[in-house]
């Protein structure tokens, strides 16, 4: 099996509860907490171990919650390294309304990196050993870290033959497409961002994508629609996948799940089409799952052969 690093700049401690009503300006009274690793290549290797897989998580992170999230990744095998920073590792809030079954999300802001932490993430990737096959960067760039830095991941990625793919939005994905990276997996209105909002059509979508692809930005895109499943696009391949229908419990991991299973398909030696299969039958086995919690293999593996047989 090919090698995996993944990199999250800006992970977190999920921390999920319940309430009865959320009411502004009155004291709520919660059930029990628990606690998750969270972040966007976080979850992508959580999820690569869920589903059989291995990966190294890179990651900065500092304080108590710096330390509790190196347990809870501990607790579940990942192997990672970490990198400490002064600032205090950031907690997100999930509160489940129980009248309601309404979710709420608060996603905080984050430590602050200096010059000298984030560089340390870049020197750390460009030596590592061995150097890695695929190396994902997923999730936002916290306060410190320059809107190029995913560009200068692609640009290492490069040096050290690595297929670099970013699960990012804004300004951090576009200075990456302006450097060249391996893949992509924007949503809809993350790709919007990138091509225009005046896109809407799936032709015009598809007509977007190509360009990107032919112009040298990224080599392979898969655009998620949500329910309606994902688009891919490379040089050879324009193909909408269309995934089983399944319940859904909570829509949260669904991404970061679906990049697992691409890398961990391709990193298997599939073909990118069967890896875009597996990864978009990771991504609706995460729906099926309650609150914060990723795919499940199994769920992963019986929607994938379902997918492969109906085509």
């Amino acid at each position: 099996m090919r090698t995996i690093i993944t990199l999250n700049m800006n992970p977190a401690i999920d921390k999920s509860t319940t309430t009865e009503h959320v009411i502004a300006e009155r004291k709520l009274y919660c059930g029990p907490a628990s606690y998750e690793p969270g972040g966007g290549g976080v979850n992508v290797s959580r999820a690569i171990k869920k589903l059989g897989g291995e990966s190294l998580l890179v990651y900065p992170a500092g304080g108590m919650p710096g330390k509790m999230l190196n347990e809870l990744l501990e607790q579940e095998g990942i192997d990672q390294l970490l990198l400490s920073i002064k600032g205090i590792t950031r907690e997100n809030l999930i509160v489940l309304e129980e009248t309601t079954g309404r979710q709420f999300r608060f996603g905080m802001q984050g430590p602050k990196l200096e010059r000298d932490e984030w560089e340390h993430c870049l020197l750390e990737l460009s030596t590592a050993n061995p150097a890695p096959d695929y190396l994902v960067a997923s999730g936002s760039l916290p306060l410190g870290v320059p809107s190029d830095f995913y560009a200068r991941v692609a640009r290492i990625g490069k040096e050290i033959g690595a297929k670099v793919i970013i699960d990012a939005a804004g300004d951090a994905l576009a200075h990456a497409l302006q450097e060249g990276v391996y893949l992509i997996k924007p949503n809809v209105r993350e790709f919007r961002e990138l091509a225009g909002n005046n896109i809407k059509e799936e032709s015009q979508i598809t007509e977007a994508a190509q360009s990107m692809v032919r112009a040298g930005q990224c080599e392979v895109m898969v655009i998620s629609l949500g329910a309606a499943g994902a688009l891919l696009v490379s040089e050879d391949i324009v193909e909408h996948i269309v995934p089983p229908t399944v319940p859904i419990s909570s829509k949260v991991g669904a991404g970061d799940s679906m990049v697992a299973g691409i890398v961990l398909s391709l990193s298997r030696g599939k073909e990118l089409r069967e890896a875009a299969l597996y990864g978009i039958a990771a991504g609706s086995a995460a729906v099926m799952t309650p609150g914060t919690e990723l795919c499940r293999k199994e769920d992963t593996e019986r929607l994938y052969a379902k997918m492969i047989s109906s085509i």
